[in-house]
Protein backbone atom coordinates (compact mmCIF):
# COMPACT_ATOMS: atom_id res chain seq x y z
CA UNK A 1 0.00 0.00 0.00
CA UNK A 2 2.85 2.57 0.61
CA UNK A 3 4.43 1.21 -2.14
CA UNK A 4 1.47 1.92 -4.29
CA UNK A 5 0.64 5.31 -2.55
CA UNK A 6 4.46 6.64 -3.26
CA UNK A 7 4.47 5.34 -6.75
CA UNK A 8 1.20 7.54 -7.09
CA UNK A 9 2.70 10.08 -5.83
CA UNK A 10 5.64 10.38 -7.81
CA UNK A 11 3.73 10.18 -10.94
CA UNK A 12 2.06 13.14 -9.91
CA UNK A 13 5.68 15.14 -10.35
CA UNK A 14 7.61 15.65 -13.27
CA UNK A 15 11.43 17.24 -12.59
CA UNK A 16 14.63 17.68 -14.77
CA UNK A 17 16.89 14.89 -14.00
CA UNK A 18 19.34 13.34 -16.40
CA UNK A 19 17.23 10.89 -18.89
CA UNK A 20 20.00 9.67 -20.96
CA UNK A 21 21.97 8.20 -18.18
CA UNK A 22 24.44 10.98 -18.66
CA UNK A 23 25.10 14.21 -16.56
CA UNK A 24 23.53 17.53 -17.75
CA UNK A 25 25.60 20.08 -18.75
CA UNK A 26 27.51 22.24 -16.23
CA UNK A 27 27.31 19.28 -14.17
CA UNK A 28 31.10 19.27 -13.37
CA UNK A 29 31.28 22.90 -13.32
CA UNK A 30 28.59 22.87 -10.66
CA UNK A 31 30.46 19.53 -8.53
CA UNK A 32 33.94 21.57 -7.97
CA UNK A 33 31.80 24.77 -7.06
CA UNK A 34 29.95 22.90 -4.24
CA UNK A 35 33.23 21.20 -3.46
CA UNK A 36 35.14 23.79 -2.75
CA UNK A 37 32.23 25.36 -0.42
CA UNK A 38 31.83 22.28 1.22
CA UNK A 39 35.62 22.62 1.75
CA UNK A 40 35.52 25.43 3.92
CA UNK A 41 32.47 24.91 5.19
CA UNK A 42 34.34 21.93 7.02
CA UNK A 43 37.37 23.88 7.74
CA UNK A 44 35.37 26.33 9.36
CA UNK A 45 33.65 24.06 11.85
CA UNK A 46 37.27 22.53 12.78
CA UNK A 47 38.84 25.76 13.16
CA UNK A 48 36.79 26.08 16.14
CA UNK A 49 37.62 22.66 17.72
CA UNK A 50 41.02 23.73 17.07
CA UNK A 51 41.24 26.93 18.99
CA UNK A 52 38.85 25.29 21.84
CA UNK A 53 41.59 24.87 23.88
CA UNK A 54 42.28 28.65 23.83
CA UNK A 55 39.09 29.89 23.92
CA UNK A 56 38.20 28.18 26.67
CA UNK A 57 41.44 29.50 28.70
CA UNK A 58 40.73 33.33 27.26
CA UNK A 59 36.77 33.12 28.87
CA UNK A 60 37.09 30.68 31.41
CA UNK A 61 38.91 30.10 34.24
CA UNK A 62 40.84 27.23 34.48
CA UNK A 63 39.45 25.76 37.82
CA UNK A 64 36.18 25.90 36.23
CA UNK A 65 35.02 22.10 36.02
CA UNK A 66 32.05 22.92 33.49
CA UNK A 67 34.10 24.84 31.38
CA UNK A 68 34.54 22.42 29.28
CA UNK A 69 30.59 21.64 28.86
CA UNK A 70 30.04 25.89 28.10
CA UNK A 71 32.60 25.91 25.37
CA UNK A 72 31.23 22.54 23.94
CA UNK A 73 27.88 24.87 24.08
CA UNK A 74 29.48 26.65 21.01
CA UNK A 75 29.19 23.71 18.90
CA UNK A 76 26.05 23.64 20.19
CA UNK A 77 25.06 27.07 19.31
CA UNK A 78 25.94 26.54 15.75
CA UNK A 79 24.20 23.10 15.30
CA UNK A 80 20.80 24.27 16.82
CA UNK A 81 20.70 27.14 14.89
CA UNK A 82 21.72 24.98 11.44
CA UNK A 83 19.47 22.57 12.24
CA UNK A 84 16.71 25.00 13.10
CA UNK A 85 16.96 26.36 9.85
CA UNK A 86 17.51 23.80 7.67
CA UNK A 87 14.09 22.83 7.32
CA UNK A 88 12.68 26.33 6.23
CA UNK A 89 15.85 27.31 3.90
CA UNK A 90 15.28 23.76 2.14
CA UNK A 91 11.84 24.20 1.56
CA UNK A 92 12.76 27.38 0.23
CA UNK A 93 15.11 25.20 -1.74
CA UNK A 94 12.43 23.41 -3.42
CA UNK A 95 10.30 26.48 -4.72
CA UNK A 96 13.09 28.62 -5.51
CA UNK A 97 16.00 28.93 -7.34
CA UNK A 98 18.50 27.09 -5.15
CA UNK A 99 21.83 28.61 -6.50
CA UNK A 100 20.69 32.32 -4.98
CA UNK A 101 20.02 30.59 -1.91
CA UNK A 102 23.14 28.97 -1.75
CA UNK A 103 25.42 31.76 -2.37
CA UNK A 104 23.17 34.18 0.08
CA UNK A 105 23.84 31.52 2.67
CA UNK A 106 27.67 31.34 1.85
CA UNK A 107 28.32 34.80 2.02
CA UNK A 108 25.98 34.98 5.62
CA UNK A 109 28.70 32.02 7.01
CA UNK A 110 31.68 33.72 5.49
CA UNK A 111 30.64 37.19 7.37
CA UNK A 112 29.90 35.31 10.91
CA UNK A 113 32.99 33.19 10.56
CA UNK A 114 34.60 36.61 10.42
CA UNK A 115 32.79 38.48 12.89
CA UNK A 116 34.01 35.04 15.65
CA UNK A 117 37.41 36.33 15.75
CA UNK A 118 35.99 39.78 16.48
CA UNK A 119 34.18 38.34 19.69
CA UNK A 120 35.17 40.18 22.86
CA UNK A 121 32.78 38.30 25.35
CA UNK A 122 32.01 34.57 24.94
CA UNK A 123 28.59 35.64 24.21
CA UNK A 124 29.18 37.42 21.20
CA UNK A 125 31.50 34.19 20.44
CA UNK A 126 27.74 32.09 20.72
CA UNK A 127 26.34 34.92 18.58
CA UNK A 128 28.63 35.08 15.69
CA UNK A 129 27.91 31.20 15.60
CA UNK A 130 24.82 31.29 15.54
CA UNK A 131 24.91 33.21 12.53
CA UNK A 132 27.21 30.70 11.04
CA UNK A 133 24.75 27.70 12.00
CA UNK A 134 21.57 29.91 10.11
CA UNK A 135 24.13 30.08 6.73
CA UNK A 136 24.96 26.75 6.15
CA UNK A 137 21.39 25.74 7.09
CA UNK A 138 20.34 27.14 3.43
CA UNK A 139 23.49 25.53 2.43
CA UNK A 140 22.83 21.92 3.64
CA UNK A 141 19.84 20.98 1.95
CA UNK A 142 20.17 22.43 -1.55
CA UNK A 143 23.53 21.64 -2.66
CA UNK A 144 23.27 17.90 -2.69
CA UNK A 145 19.88 17.90 -4.40
CA UNK A 146 21.34 20.22 -7.06
CA UNK A 147 23.56 17.53 -7.71
CA UNK A 148 21.07 14.91 -7.53
CA UNK A 149 18.93 16.70 -10.29
CA UNK A 150 22.37 16.80 -12.79
CA UNK A 151 23.77 13.11 -12.33
CA UNK A 152 21.88 10.45 -13.18
CA UNK A 153 20.83 7.57 -10.29
CA UNK A 154 23.75 4.87 -11.72
CA UNK A 155 26.71 7.86 -10.29
CA UNK A 156 25.24 9.35 -7.32
CA UNK A 157 26.90 7.34 -4.90
CA UNK A 158 30.42 8.41 -6.23
CA UNK A 159 29.59 12.15 -7.47
CA UNK A 160 28.12 12.39 -3.61
CA UNK A 161 31.13 10.85 -2.28
CA UNK A 162 33.59 13.15 -3.90
CA UNK A 163 31.33 16.01 -2.79
CA UNK A 164 31.04 14.72 0.82
CA UNK A 165 35.39 13.86 0.59
CA UNK A 166 35.63 17.75 1.83
CA UNK A 167 34.08 16.50 4.99
CA UNK A 168 37.24 15.03 6.06
CA UNK A 169 39.81 17.41 4.04
CA UNK A 170 38.12 20.23 5.33
CA UNK A 171 38.02 18.52 8.54
CA UNK A 172 41.24 18.01 8.30
CA UNK A 173 42.69 21.01 7.39
CA UNK A 174 40.68 22.95 9.97
CA UNK A 175 43.07 21.47 12.52
CA UNK A 176 45.97 21.66 10.51
CA UNK A 177 45.36 25.29 10.07
CA UNK A 178 43.85 25.64 13.49
CA UNK A 179 47.25 24.24 15.19
CA UNK A 180 49.19 26.04 12.81
CA UNK A 181 47.83 29.60 13.30
CA UNK A 182 47.70 29.36 17.16
CA UNK A 183 51.28 28.49 17.42
CA UNK A 184 52.23 31.22 15.56
CA UNK A 185 49.25 33.69 15.93
CA UNK A 186 46.68 34.24 18.20
CA UNK A 187 43.65 32.05 17.85
CA UNK A 188 41.58 35.07 16.54
CA UNK A 189 43.35 34.81 13.08
CA UNK A 190 41.95 31.51 12.37
CA UNK A 191 38.57 32.84 11.90
CA UNK A 192 39.90 35.93 10.26
CA UNK A 193 41.51 33.79 7.56
CA UNK A 194 38.79 31.58 5.91
CA UNK A 195 36.16 34.38 5.71
CA UNK A 196 37.67 36.18 2.21
CA UNK A 197 37.46 32.35 0.19
CA UNK A 198 33.94 31.86 1.47
CA UNK A 199 32.55 35.30 0.28
CA UNK A 200 34.28 34.57 -2.95
CA UNK A 201 32.64 31.06 -3.70
CA UNK A 202 29.83 32.48 -2.22
CA UNK A 203 29.32 34.76 -4.96
CA UNK A 204 30.60 32.54 -7.84
CA UNK A 205 27.41 30.60 -6.79
CA UNK A 206 25.20 33.83 -8.56
CA UNK A 207 26.69 32.72 -11.86
CA UNK A 208 25.40 29.68 -11.78
CA UNK A 209 21.70 28.14 -13.28
CA UNK A 210 19.64 25.93 -11.47
CA UNK A 211 18.94 23.11 -13.41
CA UNK A 212 15.23 23.41 -12.61
CA UNK A 213 15.12 26.30 -14.55
CA UNK A 214 14.88 25.47 -18.41
CA UNK A 215 11.24 26.60 -19.60
CA UNK A 216 10.45 22.99 -20.71
CA UNK A 217 11.15 21.51 -17.23
CA UNK A 218 9.91 24.53 -15.11
CA UNK A 219 6.52 24.52 -16.78
CA UNK A 220 6.19 20.69 -15.74
CA UNK A 221 7.75 21.04 -12.14
CA UNK A 222 4.89 20.84 -9.74
CA UNK A 223 5.03 21.98 -6.26
CA UNK A 224 4.96 19.25 -2.94
CA UNK A 225 2.08 18.06 -1.36
CA UNK A 226 1.46 17.61 2.44
CA UNK A 227 1.20 13.65 1.09
CA UNK A 228 4.74 13.52 -0.56
CA UNK A 229 6.39 14.97 3.00
CA UNK A 230 4.47 12.15 4.89
CA UNK A 231 5.38 10.01 2.62
CA UNK A 232 9.22 10.44 3.80
CA UNK A 233 8.54 9.15 7.20
CA UNK A 234 6.20 6.61 5.73
CA UNK A 235 9.81 4.78 4.07
CA UNK A 236 11.43 2.76 6.06
CA UNK A 237 14.73 3.17 4.60
CA UNK A 238 14.26 7.32 4.79
CA UNK A 239 13.68 6.47 9.11
CA UNK A 240 16.53 4.16 9.16
CA UNK A 241 19.17 5.78 7.24
CA UNK A 242 17.92 8.88 9.11
CA UNK A 243 18.42 7.07 12.45
CA UNK A 244 21.64 5.40 11.57
CA UNK A 245 23.06 9.01 10.32
CA UNK A 246 22.43 10.84 13.95
CA UNK A 247 24.60 8.15 15.59
CA UNK A 248 27.11 8.42 12.85
CA UNK A 249 27.03 11.97 13.63
CA UNK A 250 27.11 11.58 17.52
CA UNK A 251 29.92 9.78 17.07
CA UNK A 252 32.21 11.61 14.15
CA UNK A 253 31.21 14.90 15.47
CA UNK A 254 31.84 14.35 19.33
CA UNK A 255 35.45 12.61 18.07
CA UNK A 256 36.03 15.71 15.71
CA UNK A 257 35.25 18.18 18.55
CA UNK A 258 36.59 16.97 21.24
CA UNK A 259 39.90 14.94 20.30
CA UNK A 260 41.80 18.23 20.68
CA UNK A 261 41.06 17.86 24.55
CA UNK A 262 41.59 13.99 24.49
CA UNK A 263 44.84 14.61 22.74
CA UNK A 264 45.67 17.23 26.09
CA UNK A 265 44.34 14.03 28.16
CA UNK A 266 47.04 11.67 26.91
CA UNK A 267 49.49 13.85 27.08
CA UNK A 268 50.60 14.25 23.66
CA UNK A 269 52.65 17.15 22.50
CA UNK A 270 51.10 20.38 20.45
CA UNK A 271 52.62 18.09 17.26
CA UNK A 272 49.80 15.51 17.90
CA UNK A 273 46.90 17.68 16.38
CA UNK A 274 48.95 18.31 12.89
CA UNK A 275 48.87 14.13 13.12
CA UNK A 276 45.27 14.16 13.66
CA UNK A 277 44.25 16.34 11.17
CA UNK A 278 46.67 13.85 8.57
CA UNK A 279 44.56 10.67 9.82
CA UNK A 280 41.48 12.43 8.94
CA UNK A 281 42.07 13.60 5.59
CA UNK A 282 44.36 10.62 4.05
CA UNK A 283 41.86 7.60 6.01
CA UNK A 284 39.03 9.64 5.37
CA UNK A 285 39.58 11.03 1.96
CA UNK A 286 40.32 7.44 0.94
CA UNK A 287 37.42 5.95 3.04
CA UNK A 288 34.67 8.43 1.60
CA UNK A 289 35.84 8.33 -2.27
CA UNK A 290 36.39 4.28 -2.11
CA UNK A 291 32.80 3.95 0.17
CA UNK A 292 30.85 5.48 -2.73
CA UNK A 293 32.54 3.54 -5.46
CA UNK A 294 32.44 0.24 -3.74
CA UNK A 295 29.00 1.26 -2.95
CA UNK A 296 28.16 1.93 -6.84
CA UNK A 297 30.04 -1.27 -8.12
CA UNK A 298 28.10 -3.65 -5.72
CA UNK A 299 24.42 -1.86 -6.45
CA UNK A 300 24.03 -4.22 -9.22
CA UNK A 301 24.66 -7.26 -7.16
CA UNK A 302 23.26 -6.37 -4.23
CA UNK A 303 20.11 -3.61 -4.58
CA UNK A 304 20.59 -2.55 -0.69
CA UNK A 305 24.74 -2.02 -1.03
CA UNK A 306 24.69 1.74 0.08
CA UNK A 307 23.29 0.22 3.60
CA UNK A 308 25.57 -2.53 3.67
CA UNK A 309 28.66 -0.78 3.00
CA UNK A 310 27.69 1.90 5.22
CA UNK A 311 26.70 -0.68 8.22
CA UNK A 312 29.40 -3.20 7.75
CA UNK A 313 32.11 -0.29 8.00
CA UNK A 314 30.84 1.23 11.11
CA UNK A 315 30.62 -2.32 12.78
CA UNK A 316 34.24 -2.97 11.75
CA UNK A 317 35.39 -0.10 13.25
CA UNK A 318 33.57 0.11 16.37
CA UNK A 319 36.06 -2.37 18.41
CA UNK A 320 39.05 -0.43 16.57
CA UNK A 321 38.09 2.57 18.10
CA UNK A 322 37.72 0.87 21.71
CA UNK A 323 41.27 0.12 21.18
CA UNK A 324 42.75 3.07 20.49
CA UNK A 325 41.16 4.17 23.90
CA UNK A 326 43.39 1.67 25.85
CA UNK A 327 46.65 1.30 23.75
CA UNK A 328 49.75 3.50 23.91
CA UNK A 329 51.03 6.31 21.64
CA UNK A 330 52.42 5.75 19.37
CA UNK A 331 50.60 2.47 18.62
CA UNK A 332 46.84 4.39 19.22
CA UNK A 333 47.47 6.39 16.01
CA UNK A 334 47.23 2.79 14.34
CA UNK A 335 44.11 2.12 15.85
CA UNK A 336 42.85 5.36 15.06
CA UNK A 337 43.49 5.58 11.39
CA UNK A 338 41.90 2.11 11.04
CA UNK A 339 38.51 3.03 12.99
CA UNK A 340 38.34 6.69 11.34
CA UNK A 341 38.72 4.84 7.65
CA UNK A 342 35.85 2.38 8.22
CA UNK A 343 33.57 5.40 10.04
CA UNK A 344 33.88 7.42 7.09
CA UNK A 345 32.83 4.22 4.35
CA UNK A 346 29.10 5.15 4.71
CA UNK A 347 29.57 9.27 3.87
CA UNK A 348 28.68 8.72 0.15
CA UNK A 349 26.76 5.68 0.05
CA UNK A 350 24.14 6.88 2.66
CA UNK A 351 23.67 10.78 1.13
CA UNK A 352 23.19 8.97 -1.97
CA UNK A 353 20.30 6.73 -0.80
CA UNK A 354 18.57 10.20 0.87
CA UNK A 355 18.19 11.05 -2.29
CA UNK A 356 17.43 8.31 -3.97
CA UNK A 357 14.43 7.15 -1.92
CA UNK A 358 12.96 10.64 -1.96
CA UNK A 359 10.59 12.46 -4.49
CA UNK A 360 12.26 14.96 -6.39
CA UNK A 361 9.62 17.73 -5.50
CA UNK A 362 10.79 17.15 -2.31
CA UNK A 363 14.36 16.22 -1.90
CA UNK A 364 15.43 19.74 -0.66
CA UNK A 365 12.77 18.91 2.45
CA UNK A 366 13.86 15.42 2.78
CA UNK A 367 17.41 16.71 3.19
CA UNK A 368 16.61 19.30 5.38
CA UNK A 369 14.33 17.28 7.98
CA UNK A 370 17.41 14.61 7.93
CA UNK A 371 20.11 17.36 8.63
CA UNK A 372 17.53 18.58 11.45
CA UNK A 373 17.05 15.19 13.34
CA UNK A 374 20.52 14.28 12.94
CA UNK A 375 22.36 17.15 14.10
CA UNK A 376 19.55 17.44 17.24
CA UNK A 377 20.17 13.98 18.55
CA UNK A 378 23.40 13.79 17.20
CA UNK A 379 26.28 16.08 17.41
CA UNK A 380 24.40 19.02 19.12
CA UNK A 381 24.11 16.65 22.15
CA UNK A 382 27.80 15.02 21.85
CA UNK A 383 29.07 17.88 22.25
CA UNK A 384 27.83 18.97 25.54
CA UNK A 385 27.42 15.26 26.60
CA UNK A 386 30.91 13.92 25.87
CA UNK A 387 32.27 17.30 27.88
CA UNK A 388 30.07 16.53 30.73
CA UNK A 389 31.39 13.44 31.48
CA UNK A 390 34.82 14.41 30.37
CA UNK A 391 34.55 17.33 33.12
CA UNK A 392 33.45 14.39 35.90
CA UNK A 393 35.13 11.06 35.27
CA UNK A 394 37.82 11.07 32.37
CA UNK A 395 38.19 11.34 28.70
CA UNK A 396 38.13 8.29 27.70
CA UNK A 397 35.10 7.27 29.46
CA UNK A 398 33.72 10.00 27.51
CA UNK A 399 34.73 8.79 24.43
CA UNK A 400 33.28 5.34 25.25
CA UNK A 401 30.01 7.12 23.83
CA UNK A 402 31.74 7.69 20.67
CA UNK A 403 32.52 3.89 20.11
CA UNK A 404 29.19 2.84 21.61
CA UNK A 405 27.21 4.98 18.58
CA UNK A 406 29.69 3.86 15.95
CA UNK A 407 28.16 0.01 17.09
CA UNK A 408 24.11 1.46 16.96
CA UNK A 409 24.56 3.23 13.46
CA UNK A 410 26.02 0.36 12.22
CA UNK A 411 23.26 -2.23 13.24
CA UNK A 412 20.14 0.19 12.13
CA UNK A 413 21.93 0.41 8.45
CA UNK A 414 22.38 -3.41 8.58
CA UNK A 415 18.16 -3.34 9.63
CA UNK A 416 17.45 -0.60 6.99
CA UNK A 417 19.28 -2.51 4.07
CA UNK A 418 16.47 -5.07 3.26
CA UNK A 419 14.19 -1.89 3.00
CA UNK A 420 16.20 -0.06 0.48
CA UNK A 421 15.85 -1.73 -3.19
CA UNK A 422 12.08 -1.33 -2.73
CA UNK A 423 12.08 2.23 -1.76
CA UNK A 424 14.67 2.96 -4.35
CA UNK A 425 12.35 0.88 -7.09
CA UNK A 426 9.15 2.89 -6.26
CA UNK A 427 10.46 6.13 -6.84
CA UNK A 428 12.27 4.94 -9.71
CA UNK A 429 9.63 2.95 -11.43
CA UNK A 430 6.70 5.39 -11.19
CA UNK A 431 9.08 8.52 -12.63
CA UNK A 432 9.75 6.12 -15.37
CA UNK A 433 6.37 5.51 -16.02
CA UNK A 434 5.73 9.39 -15.85
CA UNK A 435 8.25 9.59 -18.88
CA UNK A 436 11.74 10.58 -17.01
CA UNK A 437 14.40 8.68 -14.96
CA UNK A 438 15.30 9.37 -11.26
Amino acid sequence: MIYNQRAANCNRQLSMEPSSGKPLAGARAALWLLLGINLFNYIDRQILAAVEPEIRATFFSPNDPNAMARTGALGTAFLVTYMMSAPALGWLADRFPRWVIVGTCVILWSLASGASGLATTFTLLVFTRICVGIGEGGYGPAAPTILADLYPLQSRGRVLAIFCAAIPVGSALGYVLGGLIKVNLDWRWAFYLVTPPGLLLGLLCFTRRDPRGDGATKKKQRRATWDDYVTLFRTPSYVFNTLAQTAMTFAIGGLGFWMPAYLQFRQQPPSALPIFGGIIVVAGLISTLLGGFVADQLRARYAGSYFLVSGFGMLAGFPLFIAMLFAPFPFAWVFLFASVFLGFLNTGPSNAALANVSLPSVRATAFALNILIIHTFGDAAAFPAIGFVAGHTSMNTAFLLVSAMMFVAGLLWLLGAKFLPSDTAAVEAATLQGGLSI
